[in-house]
């Protein structure tokens, strides 16, 4: 019975729409992380009867027809990139954005990758880096003098070094941020990085605070986006929704035993 094949469809996409709101209640204190989430299509119609063809030549044609549909399938896992509220830690080190931008991060291999999660220190050589010695801002690395006593780094990514024995801070560079067509194109790559791709478009870089990218807040982190009542509501959903569809295999079970019983 065909009902069997479409009810296994639905246990399938219910069973990846847990795994992705799983995934989101995990990561629900994950510094600068982006929850997700699943879409499905109605699979391919198998026509029983078609529209708009009449019954008999030189009649009406009839108004509806037949369309059995065979599932559902995933169309996409969409990353929502919406902002997440900003946390105080007061660390001079740790930077958040408020607004559209990504900080750019130098991976192993010279490969440029992405991310939200502004959890950074200064390495053995003064650099600026992320939470894993990633060097950021890699085009313009923000290298700290000897004896630096305070950091400060303004909205608009200006990074100012006060140095033991100087009145005046020295201004040691600039922080760009990095925006993209679509954000939702980026490749998630796991420890909060994230790569361009083809349908992310090509990275535009900017000054924060310019031509609509965010400000840069020091001493704050952004937290993750995820909404743990929202989660669970759509878990309960999906768990409804799962045992619907296991309740159709079972009636579709039922029914082809009673048919099988019956031929006997």
């Amino acid at each position: 019975m065909r009902a069997l094949a479409i009810a296994a469809t639905g246990m399938n996409a219910q069973q990846l729409n847990v795994e992705v709101i799983a995934n989101n209640i995990a990561n629900v204190n994950t510094t600068g992380f982006k929850g997700a989430r699943a879409e499905f299509t109605d699979l391919l119609y198998q026509a029983e009867r078609a529209q708009a063809i009449p019954n008999q030549t030189g009649e009406a044609p009839v108004p509806e027809g037949a369309m059995l549909g065979l599932g559902v399938r995933t169309a996409a896992i969409r990353n929502l990139h919406r902002q997440g509220s900003l946390t105080n830690t007061a660390n001079q080190f740790d930077l958040a954005i408020n607004g559209r931008g990504w900080f750019q991060v130098n991976a192993p291999g010279g490969e440029t990758i992405y991310t939200r999660a502004g959890s950074f220190n200064k390495n053995n050589n003064n650099q600026l880096v992320t939470i894993d010695g990633y060097v950021v801002n890699p085009n313009q690395p923000i290298i700290l003098p000897a004896n630096t006593t305070d950091v400060t780094i303004n909205e608009s990514g200006q990074v100012f070094a006060k140095v033991a024995g100087q009145a005046e801070p020295q201004d040691i560079g600039q922080i760009q941020l990095a925006t993209f067509a679509n954000d939702a194109g980026l490749e998630p790559i796991g420890s909060n990085y994230y790569r361009e791709t083809v349908a992310s478009g090509a990275p535009a870089p900017l000054v924060p605070t310019e031509d609509g990218a965010g400000k840069i807040h020091q001493g704050y982190l952004e937290a993750s986006n995820v909404d743990p009542i929202k989660e669970i509501t759509t878990l309960i959903s999906a768990q409804r929704a799962f045992e619907m569809n296991s309740k159709v295999i079972q009636a579709a079970d039922e029914m082809a035993s009673t048919v099988s019983k019956g031929i006997r």
